[in-house]
């Protein structure tokens, strides 16, 4: 094996398609510099993109067009050789449990502390940031290059009523409400609201009676009777002085929301 290119073309061969720069200059048996300048010349001729510095993936004549792999098949790696935990999360999550009414234009993936997003090509992931996420229930899906954890159902829930300026706001918050139900585990749910904030509990049991799912919302009943619960806004980015009050939730009802279902 003389250049990258065979070394990429060999990654093909055993099923891979990342790799890193150390990985090639051992592969290669060459300098940094020299193994570099060959994989600048395969990133030129769109053969191989590059997420993350020193990270990099052999992107197949299948997703020429897109410049990189889907985030998918890339992002497990990735937060490996970066030493993060991580899950796909909001409305990445809500699209592999069926609610892609709503598909994010971006890959959202939930991280402990705050980082940049990256793009590759025409892909864009965005990283959003919650100190608890190692509690969060999770489930895993298989892709074509490894396994991808994703927040379960009912922590998705969760989160999209907690995230909603990353998720469309109110309106879209409660169609992946609506469409995620059927697949809501409600003592999950239950468990995960456990750990939110109050006032996260107090929107999601507004929302879930709005969207008519009265069972899963009566658990948030429960949880709230263990909390000192205040007045909060349902759109918190908005005023909510004078406006009606839902006496269940304990939530001023300062925008009309209208799902899409």
């Amino acid at each position: 094996m003389n250049t990258a290119s065979d070394y990429i073309e060999d990654l093909q061969t055993n099923g891979r398609l990342v790799f890193t720069t150390n990985d090639a200059v051992e592969a290669l048996g060459k300098s940094v510099a020299a193994v570099r300048a060959q994989l600048r010349r395969l990133k030129e001729k769109g053969r191989i993109a590059d997420p993350h510095r020193g990270f990099h993936v052999v992107v197949p004549p299948k997703y020429r067009r897109l410049g990189c792999l889907p985030p998918d098949h890339f992002i497990p790696q990735l937060m490996e050789h970066l030493g993060q935990p991580y899950y796909a999360a909001l409305l990445s999550a809500a699209a592999y449990h069926g609610a892609a009414h709503q598909a994010p234009m971006v890959f959202q993936v939930m991280v402990p502390r705050s980082r940049r997003g990256l793009e590759c090509g025409g892909v864009r992931v965005h990283f959003v940031a919650r100190q608890d996420m190692m509690s969060t229930a999770v489930v895993e899906r298989d892709t074509p290059t490894g396994v991808l954890r994703v927040a379960s159902p009912a922590a998705t829930a969760v989160e999209v009523v907690g995230y909603p300026e990353h998720c469309g706001f109110l309106d879209n918050v409660a169609t992946v409400l609506a469409e995620l139900a059927e697949s809501i585990d409600a003592d999950v749910l239950e468990a995960e609201a456990r750990r939110a904030p109050t006032a996260w509990i107090q929107r999601l049991g507004y929302l879930l009676v709005l969207v008519k799912q009265e069972e899963l919302a009566d658990r948030m009943d429960g949880v709230l009777a263990e909390r000192n619960a205040f007045t909060v806004a349902l759109a918190p980015w908005q005023e909510m002085e004078g406006t009606p009050r839902d006496k269940r939730w304990q939530v001023a009802i300062n925008v009309d929301v209208e799902p899409d279902v």
